[in-house]
């Protein structure tokens, strides 16, 4: 039996005990004779489990440190059991006080037994998050039973693209990370009859990530979390996500290696750059021709939603009704914009426009969401509010900056 397996039977027998003491508390009643056997028989087959889990994490803990490949079908569980985990639920019983039972329970427990670390409040699934204040009043919607759920009215948000590009995510991350990198090669050359081929060296190089932290906090009301429809349970996703998930998303493009933040793609040593200020139909072309020459093939333009509108109003060619940007494309690759590709500030502000292929950077992941729910927080708890802390471990880097052409002068 697999130790996901064994932790599933384990929680549910933790769960089926849980339910008998309860059943029997609210009724102001000691145990009947037929609960009190099968607490004792779940009681037995709770500590037979917990033994064979013991047994089972300390050979994975073996397999881990001799650096063998992770069981496919061992990780596909994994991350069936993710997709499975209720925020809401997480959130309800740390505001309750209760220990977590069933999935949540399961997957908070395998999260910190990969991670290595110890989660000060409860992991959840960076997946179940990507994708305000808020009390009864401000989401009515989501408690009256007159009230339309399914019709929520949600924050304007900006538009996270980044991971959408194709950028790689590396999960499940405990040490640093240095990752070997090619650097230059053997050269030849001809030679005359009796001559000695030239020697020359090959080099290396190393791509590193070190964690570094991201969170973000929010204030949420006892009685929205307690009382809210299943549709609560979005509107969580949507706001702890959000916070998280726009700041990697900044990082991966924006960040500048301050402050503890990652150093992303935009301020990378390396990158190739270009001069743009009235693009043309020549300035897309000579970019595309910068990456291809460094043998890369180009995914993705990416913009800001003002260089969006300086594409899509400039025409090609003088006298022809045809512009720069149309049906999301430019130089005959996809452009995406984003108000996450903010304008380079100046006198006055330009836009940036940038080219690449995305799969050369990379987002490692060393911890998943971390939930810590603090009910006694003076400000909300003056309020009866709860106040919700979200934070990930994780860094960005990338392989080749020659994979990235940055036109950043656009005048707008």
């Amino acid at each position: 039996m697999r130790l996901n397996e064994l932790r599933a039977k384990r929680s549910a027998a933790l769960e089926k005990m849980q339910n008998i003491l309860t059943s029997a508390e609210s009724a102001e009643r000691d145990l009947n004779k037929s609960e009190a056997k099968e607490f004792e028989q779940l009681k037995t087959e709770e500590r037979s489990l917990r033994d064979q889990i013991d047994r089972a994490e300390y050979l994975q803990e073996l397999q881990r440190n001799q650096a063998k490949p992770v069981d496919t079908a061992e990780k596909r569980s994994f991350e069936k059991l993710a997709s499975g985990v209720s925020v809401a639920k997480v959130i309800q019983a740390q505001v309750a006080g209760k220990s977590l039972t069933g999935l949540e329970a399961e997957y908070a427990q395998e999260a910190e037994h990969r991670s290595g670390k110890k989660a000060q409040g409860i992991y959840v699934p960076m997946a179940a998050l990507e994708t305000r204040a808020n009390t009864t009043t401000s989401a009515a919607e989501l408690v009256g039973t007159d009230h339309r759920a399914d019709q929520y009215i949600g924050a304007l948000r900006n538009r996270l693209l980044a991971r959408q590009l194709g950028v790689r995510v590396l999960s499940g991350l405990q040490g640093d990370v240095s990752i070997p990198k090619y650097g230059t090669g053997m050269s030849s050359g001809w030679v005359t009859e009796g001559s000695a081929v030239g020697e020359s060296d090959m080099t290396f190089d190393a791509v590193t990530m070190t964690p570094k932290h991201v969170g973000g906090r929010t204030e949420m009301s006892r009685q929205l979390i307690m009382q809210g429809s299943p549709d609560i349970e979005q509107l969580i996703r949507d706001d702890l996500g959000f916070l998280i998930a726009q700041a990697i998303d900044s990082a991966i493009l924006l960040g500048d290696g301050t402050g503890g933040s990652p150093t992303g793609i935009l301020n990378t040593v390396g990158i190739q750059t270009h001069s743009a200020a009235a693009p043309t139909i020549t300035d897309l072309h000579t970019m595309i021709e910068l990456a291809e020459l460094a043998n890369v093939s180009p995914n993705y333009f990416l913009g800001g939603t003002s260089v969006k509108r300086v594409l899509a109003t400039t025409v090609k060619e003088t006298g022809v009704d045809s512009y720069l940007l149309e049906n999301n494309m430019l130089g005959g690759l996809p452009f995406r914009s984003s108000n996450q590709v903010v304008d380079k500030t100046g006198s006055p502000d330009t836009g940036r426009l940038i080219l690449g292929d995305f799969s050369q950077a990379m987002l490692g992941i060393w911890s998943e969401i971390d939930l810590l729910v603090n009910p006694y927080s003076e400000t909300a708890y003056n309020r009866g509010g709860v106040v919700v802390r979200a934070m990930a471990t994780c860094d960005v880097a990338v392989r080749h900056p020659e994979a990235f052409v940055v036109a950043d002068d656009i005048t707008l």
